[in-house]
């Protein structure tokens, strides 16, 4: 089991440079948890690929459903005080510590590219890429 996050799981559903990254995590570990804040990112994510035109509203609401089906037992809470300490200790956001408390959380790996976290949480931090070339 992984932590994925937002971005992790559009490229999955949305066409795109790292499409392929993100379906090679999926065939190494195919168990993506995730923290119940994914919901709203992953909406706002597919609201700004409409306003630029690049999904209609059908296809955003499809890929919506079919990723809200996916992950719907695969949703976890995380603990307030702990998403407040990470935040205040590495200087990253809130929204970007709840993905990490919860691979703290899971005792796993929290599979992004954003470069502050990794930077910032490099004991539950991966790329993709290196998610990937790492051996179980």
């Amino acid at each position: 089991m992984i932590v994925a996050d937002t971005n992790l799981i559009a490229s999955l559903y949305v066409e795109g440079q790292r499409t392929l990254e993100a379906e090679a995590v999926l065939q190494k570990d195919p168990m993506w948890a995730v923290p119940l804040l994914w919901r709203s990112e992953f909406r706002n994510t597919l609201v700004g690929l409409l306003r630029k035109k690049e999904l209609d509203y059908e296809e955003a609401m499809e890929i919506l459903g079919h990723a809200e089906q996916w992950l719907k037992d695969l949703e976890f809470g995380v603990v307030s005080s702990a998403v407040m300490q990470l935040a205040r200790d590495s200087g990253c956001s809130a929204y970007d510590c709840e993905f990490v408390s919860l691979a703290h959380n899971l005792e796993t790996w929290l599979i992004t590219n954003d470069r502050q976290l990794l930077q910032a949480f490099p004991q539950a931090t991966k790329s993709p890429k290196a998610c990937v070339e790492t051996t179980p």
